[in-house]
């Protein structure tokens, strides 16, 4: 093997085509573009979604859905957490400053208790919201749930 016997492998250089360079490049007169026609002048492009003249898709399928702009999202915290939060850490409050030291949340969500799980000692506890089974186990034992 020499220098001069190298050569790229067969069929990966393709040469470019050049358009519009008389008729016997096989692309003259009319570059590929066909007669007449938006598609035939420059700067032409067809509209995302175009399908020949058919409805497209995005008109054929119905609108739907709509985004409450009024919608209040709140970081749901249920019982058993709490519960397990009050035995790691032996507290009798809980509020959004023990959660988000705790990472549980963070500093702008707003907070609401929800009922899932046993609570099995008496906390106080404050948030933004209360589920109603949530409250009544907090009463029940004799707790406190303050909304904030």
């Amino acid at each position: 093997m020499k220098l001069n016997n190298l050569k790229p492998a067969e069929g990966s250089i393709k040469n470019r085509k050049r358009v519009g360079r008389g008729p016997g490049s096989g692309h003259g007169e009319t570059s590929g573009r066909g007669h007449k026609g938006a598609g035939q002048r420059s700067g032409t492009k067809r509209k995302i979604g175009f399908e020949g003249g058919q409805m497209p898709l995005q008109r054929r399928l119905p609108k739907f859905g709509f985004k409450n702009i009024n919608r209040v999202e709140y970081k749901g915290v249920n019982l058993d957490l709490i519960q397990a939060l009050v035995e790691k850490l032996n507290i009798s409050e809980v509020n959004q400053e023990v959660l988000v030291a705790n990472g549980i949340c963070s500093k702008t969500e707003l907070i609401k208790i929800l009922g899932r799980g046993e609570l099995k000692s008496k906390v106080a506890i404050t948030a933004h919201g209360f589920s109603a089974t949530a409250k009544a186990a907090i009463e029940k034992l004799g707790g406190t749930a303050t909304t904030l």
